[in-house]
């Protein structure tokens, strides 16, 4: 329930975080009339949502999160009417995988490309994947993207309404086949094979994941959609948290930066508000919520003493991804020419690339090089140039780039090796790149900047140990397993990365959390929370 009164430093409810989750949590909740303030560390708001000249002025980089996956489809998106201040593109190739040999395969929206692709290289692996393609789109609008914006069910639920239809069972069983298996069963060339795995793997970064023993979220069926995939926000990333904190101020919301929280205060068992380092304290009467990773908030800013035993033992398992990412960006006078364009003219206006892995072994020789804490030895890596599909990130006739190679948090056991081979790294990329777009000269090259874990776990500290999901999206820590939007204590909620539908900009949790918080404090939501238990019912309406 809203109140009427409002000292200067009372609020109905203080958010913790101005990324993502906490714009869209407090977007929502100051229209359905709380008086919410939203705290943040940085000067700057947006979190993973960043765009930047880092080379040279004019020349926008996305050091974080650079492709959105299906955001404009997101009921946060509708519900927050975003589409009157963000634009976003839909780029028409999205994966591309340029070989040595000249050749190369480009995934496009449209299937009969996408076949034609997949054709010049196996046409039993076209025909299969017309298959399954079919059936993935059906899975990911009907099943998927309706689970991930919803409270998870328990897991007996969940088996109980999807096997109640042909679709569910077949999607069932797809969550409990280990994906790299798959793709290896389903496909016969060895190239093929690789784009899907890269595809469903966020530039090879998760397959310790797409290597477990499940995928319970059933993110296999991503590597089949061709309909459902990755748009650019038009200007750079940070447009999205722009419009996001256009839309809270509007809503009536209050926004303070430059504000480190030290402490979430704690009275008779409950949380009541927070002191800033600067010995600040704003109050809150009905509720605070984190959007930080769960070490900082249970244990800087609450403490252990204040939690449950059985609550602790949980925090002490929660786990992070055992890699990093080494980031690579470029100011070109020119955009990457692929010399496999011969073969495909598409490969030069890709959204997402795959360099230098033509291999499962490769691909695995990496992982297995990073889950051992070396930096791998064949140089592989996901690239893009987002100017070539967005001018304006680029000054007029001139272009950007990057490359992002996945490398341990402590090369060789010291986390500051990653600040020293720096410049060796780069010149490695460089020179694999070359090998599939020798217009990368150093004439072409105006400016380049580096930006690993050893810079960016400092400035987004939520990212303990380079880790850019904030907790590792393994079979036991996501749907059901994650950590909850609810805490043991009473007005403290959790609506970060740790929770359904974990990282990457999705926007999930702090929609989930808006409608988790609005029915505890009986607050009549003026959209509508979308709720798993119904959308999987409507599974047999055909």
């Amino acid at each position: 329930m809203a109140t009427t009164d409002h000292p200067a430093d009372t609020y109905d409810g203080i958010i913790i975080g101005a990324g993502q989750h906490g714009l869209i949590l407090g977007t929502y909740l100051a229209r359905a009339g709380l008086r919410v303030l939203l705290v943040e560390r940085r000067l700057r708001h947006g979190g993973g949502l960043s765009t930047e000249e880092r080379t040279l002025p004019g020349f926008q980089h996305n050091l974080h999160s650079i492709n959105h996956f299906s955001v404009t489809s997101t009921p946060w998106f509708r519900d927050l009417g975003l589409s009157a201040r963000v634009r976003y593109l839909t780029p028409r190739y999205e994966f591309a995988q340029p070989h040595r040999d000249g050749s190369a395969l480009v995934f496009s929206r449209d299937l009969d490309e996408t076949l034609a692709s997949i054709g010049r290289f196996s046409k039993a692996d076209a025909d299969t994947f017309r298959e399954w393609n079919a059936k993935a789109e059906e899975m990911t609008q009907r099943i998927f993207l309706r689970e991930r914006f919803s409270e998870p069910l328990s897991p007996a639920d969940r088996d109980e309404l999807l096997g109640r239809t042909a679709l569910g069972r077949d999607f069932l069983e797809l969550t409990r086949r280990q994906p790299g298996e798959v793709v290896e069963e389903l496909f016969t060339d060895e190239r093929v094979k690789v784009l899907f795995l890269f595809k469903l793997s966020l530039f090879g970064t998760v397959l310790h994941e797409t290597l477990g023993t499940h995928s319970p979220l059933g993110s296999l069926i991503r590597a089949f959609d061709l309909t459902t995939g990755y748009e650019l926000c038009a200007g750079g990333s940070w447009n999205l948290a722009r419009g996001l904190m256009e839309e809270f101020i509007a809503a009536g919301g209050h926004f303070v930066n430059q504000a480190h929280v030290e402490r979430i205060v704690v009275e008779g068992g409950r949380a009541t508000g927070i002191e800033l380092a600067d010995g600040r304290s704003m109050r809150a009467r009905q509720f605070v919520a984190s959007t930080l990773d769960l070490h900082q908030t249970l244990e800087t800013l609450i403490g252990r003493d204040q939690l449950p035993a059985d609550y602790l033992a949980r925090l002490d398992k929660f786990h992070y991804t055992g890699w990093t990412l080494f980031g690579l960006h470029l100011a070109l006078d020119e955009a990457p020419a692929y010399t496999s364009a011969a073969f495909d003219p598409h490969v030069n206006g890709a959204l997402k690339y795959n360099i230098g892995s033509e291999t499962i072994a490769s691909l695995m020789a990496a992982h297995d090089d990073v889950d051992n804490g070396r930096v791998p030895s064949n140089v592989q890596f996901g690239a893009g140039a987002l100017s070539v599909l967005d001018p304006s990130q680029a000054p007029p006739g001139k272009h950007t780039a990057y490359a992002w190679h996945v490398v341990p948090w402590a090369p060789d056991g010291d986390h500051e090796n990653l600040r020293r081979m720096q410049g060796d790294m780069a010149a490695s990329i460089m020179d694999r790149w070359r090998e599939y777009a020798p217009n990368l000269t150093d004439a072409t090259v105006l400016g380049s900047y580096t930006y690993t874990a050893y810079e960016y776990a400092q400035e987004l500290i939520n990212m303990r140990h380079g880790d850019i999901f904030m907790g590792a999206l393994s079979a036991d820590q996501v749907l059901h397993n994650h950590f909850g939007y609810r805490t043991p204590l009473p007005n403290l909620y959790l609506a970060g990365s740790a929770c359904h539908p974990n990282g990457a900009i999705s926007g999930g949790a702090g929609y989930i959390a808006a409608g988790v918080i609005a029915r505890d404090l009986g607050v009549e939501p003026w959209w509508q929370p979308m709720d798993a238990r119904t959308e999987l019912s409507r599974l047999g309406d055909g």
